[in-house]
């Protein structure tokens, strides 16, 4: 038995899936299916149930709970040996949600590398709910979303504050406007993301969405949002971090009265290594770009 092994296990018991649980790992689904076929060759017991759905037997669970427990003894083993190094040495593990990480990347990675050169970040795409599930099972170390959890034992950092801007089709009746009154919006056909995203709901309450929302089409990116109002098929908002000067496809207008969403740092109380993210908050604030603001608390 291997803390290897034991890892792939509290993985499956979260994803109730071998592709995803082996994304989680970073392994090949193979890989991750032949050693939990181990495991339980060694203890000569059943602990995956397979079937259409996966699930795990009592004896699984069981084994689990006290895996869990024996996963985040080793992390504390690991970190106290690693507290005479340099912080942010290595690799470390964040989430991004979806609607910030590729437009947060080309600026926080290049001043997160200057500052601390040696820092190895590996980051995965994944929207709120399975961020925060990772952080607080420890397969990610952190995690960037946009609305504020209220779990105890999580440690949550305040970054920024994003401005939103209303997003409509060139030659639009509201595109004539220097300011899109969030009334204005009332009326339009708002398009969204698909359930799971924040950025969906936030949406809809800027937007007094219970009235006039084009809930028939739904995007799964804020590039297939930028693609859809584009050719016309209603409008939308977007984060100010998402806007692009050369962009002529859309129009875009700031809203009266302003909105904004807030980001995030989020990491585990009781990591050992509680600094680093202190330091990794400061580092994202000070790097962050003029059309958001910065909040000098967390």
């Amino acid at each position: 038995m291997t803390l290897t092994q034991l890892r792939y296990l509290v993985a499956l018991a979260d994803h109730r899936h071998f592709g995803r649980a082996a994304d989680t790992c970073a392994v090949s689904q193979p890989t991750l299916s032949a050693q939990l076929r181990k495991l339980e060759v060694e203890l000569q017991a059943a602990l995956i149930e397979r079937g259409s759905t996966i699930s795990l037997t009592p004896l699984g669970r069981a084994v689990v709970s006290r895996a869990r427990s024996m996963l985040s003894e080793a992390d504390e083993i690991l970190s106290i040996a690693r507290q005479g190094e340099e912080p942010l040495t290595g690799p470390r593990r964040i989430g991004i949600i979806p609607t910030l990480c590729p437009y947060l990347l080309p600026w926080g990675l290049p001043a997160l590398k200057k500052i601390h050169p040696r820092l190895d970040l590996i980051c995965r795409e994944a929207m709120t709910g399975p961020v925060i599930s990772a952080v607080k099972s420890r397969e990610l170390d952190w995690g960037l979303i946009a609305e504020r959890p209220g779990d105890p034992t999580l440690k949550v950092h305040t970054l920024f504050d994003e401005p939103f801007f209303a997003a409509v089709p060139p030659g639009h009746p509201l595109a004539d406007r220097k300011h899109i009154a969030q009334t204005s919006l009332c009326n339009e056909r708002i398009l969204l993301l698909v359930d799971g995203h924040c950025l969906r709901d936030q949406t809809q309450a800027v937007c007094n969405a219970a009235v006039g929302v084009g809930d028939d089409i739904q995007a799964t990116s804020l590039e297939t949002l930028r693609g859809l109002v584009a050719a016309g098929q209603g409008v939308t908002l977007l984060p100010a971090l998402a806007r692009r000067a050369d962009d002529t496809s859309l129009e875009i207008r700031p809203l009266r009265p302003s909105a904004n969403r807030t980001i995030y740092l989020i990491s585990r109380q009781a990591d050992p290594r509680r600094e680093e993210a202190v330091l990794l908050s400061n580092t994202l604030r000070e790097a962050a770009p003029p059309s958001v603001k910065a909040v000098r608390s967390s």
